[in-house]
């Protein structure tokens, strides 16, 4: 039994996220209809983490147990040949029997992007929060800090999330700009449900006055999620980077 690791990215817009769901086409179910088309067996996948709807990757990887002896430029070559356009294989390497896409990731680094103008960019609408009031994003910046360390982030995780343990370790959280462009970039050892979008919304909120400058640690403290801000919109997450 051979042990694959693949490494993708993809285009979440037409996709209900990375996990297999009923009455619902998702970024898994399209990759192993693919493999299946290929090796003419549905091999079971491991995605390194649950992505929401409408949620995009630059990187993303998965490890696949087979019995299959195609080479792996082969079948990165034929995968690419046969799956949509949004989503596309990067790399494929043999991995370790006993290496899990998702238990061994050792960090992963998210980005959220906010087209931050007055006047929408149709090239974006699908790949930004469009968001037209003013953003200082040195200002943002400086409240980002807060994020970092390790902490117990229930008041960033949303309701209905069946995780137990709610302690994360943030090791950069930053926000930039380039042009009209606003990027948050934060890393961590791992996330909760939808983390990174409350993480946004707070900081928009933070812009907005609704929420008081400086504050992040003690809604961090509070362990309360109705003292953090809104669930940012899907469209500008990007899963950007994962280490092993």
């Amino acid at each position: 039994m051979r042990n694959l690791l693949l490494t993708i990215c993809f285009d979440g817009s037409a996709y209900h996220g990375w996990q297999v769901q009923e009455n619902a086409v998702t970024v898994q179910q399209t990759l192993q209809d693919a493999l299946e088309q290929i090796i003419h067996k549905r091999d079971n996948i491991t995605g390194c983490s649950r992505t929401d709807s409408g949620v995009h990757a630059n990187m993303y990887c998965c490890n696949i147990r087979t019995q299959s002896g195609i080479e792996c430029s082969k079948l990165v070559s034929a995968l690419n040949a046969v799956l949509p356009d949004d989503i596309a294989v990067r790399n494929c390497i043999e991995a370790s029997p006993d290496f899990h896409a998702r238990y061994n990731c050792k960090s992963k680094e998210y980005i959220y992007r906010i087209w931050n103008s007055k006047c929408r960019n149709p090239f974006e609408y699908k790949h930004t929060f469009q968001y037209k009031y003013p953003l200082d994003e040195v200002f943002l910046d400086s409240q980002a800090k807060d994020f970092t360390g390790k902490h117990d982030f229930s008041a960033f995780c949303a309701a209905g999330s069946s995780v137990e343990d709610t302690v994360r370790t943030v090791t950069c959280a930053q926000v930039s700009r380039d042009g009209d462009l606003v990027t948050f970039r934060v890393c961590a050892d791992g996330f909760l449900y939808n983390m990174v979008r409350i993480m946004v919304g707070t900081l928009i909120e933070i812009s907005e006055g609704k929420i008081a400058p400086g504050t992040i640690p003690e809604i961090i403290k509070s362990g309360d999620r109705s003292n953090s801000g809104f669930t940012a919109r899907p469209e500008g997450l990007f899963l950007n980077r994962v280490e092993y």
